[in-house]
């Protein structure tokens, strides 16, 4: 055998000849990643469930939130949810322009939800009761900020995922990211009506 024929044979193998992304794996590693941020709200929930009645002489839930209020912004967060689903049925026709349109109507949901929202902040810091108040109002901002915090991070992600769909159409990996993101997206929701029930409900009714 020549010295080529041995240096041919001993060349080292820079490329992966095998598929370097294992069917499912995707699903997976995000299922898991939900299932830390459940274990992150929960702890949330639990520490507002602990210190949701410590007002510190201060104004208890019936006397600030405004349920009508929270009802419209609950209703643009489930109809978000909706019409997200709208764009999955789209997506499995291979319809890309109307993909993109239901996710275009998911995002300006998601975006007045979020609206709604910094205005209700904004009116309970103007009114004194911002999150140093009481311990009552920290677990309240820190638990619905950060519902809120998550929701942006999908409308960015909402976003980002319409101009690779607008760029390259719905290839296999935008599908799959597609879906991720919905799982996320209704994450959000079950995680909202927690907050909705638990939160606004039980604190000015309970």
């Amino acid at each position: 055998m020549s010295a080529t024929q041995v240096q041919e044979t001993e060349k080292p193998q820079f490329y992966l000849t095998d598929d370097h992304h294992p069917e499912n794996s995707t699903n997976l590693g995000f299922w898991l990643y939900l299932m830390s941020d459940c274990l992150i709200f929960a702890v949330l929930f639990a520490t507002h469930g602990v210190l949701g009645r410590n007002y510190a002489a201060g104004p208890s839930p019936a006397d600030l939130f405004d349920l009508n209020l929270v009802a419209i912004n609950t209703a643009l967060l489930l109809f978000s949810s909706i019409t997200y689903g709208f764009a999955m049925l789209q997506m499995e026709r291979g319809a890309k322009m109307e993909t993109l349109v239901w996710l275009g109507i998911t995002g300006v949901f998601g975006a007045a939800f979020l609206a709604l929202e910094i205005y209700e902040f904004h009116h309970l810091i103007a009114e004194g009761a911002g999150p140093t108040r009481s311990a009552f109002l920290s677990s309240f901002f820190t638990l619905v900020g950060t519902h809120g915090l998550h929701v942006t991070f999908g409308i960015i992600w909402l976003i980002t995922l319409m101009v690779q769909v607008s760029k390259r159409g719905l290839i296999p990996e935008n599908r799959r990211r597609l879906m991720c993101l919905s799982m996320f997206w209704h994450f959000l929701d079950v995680i909202w009506i927690g907050v909705f029930s638990f939160v606004y409900l039980l604190g000015v009714l309970g």
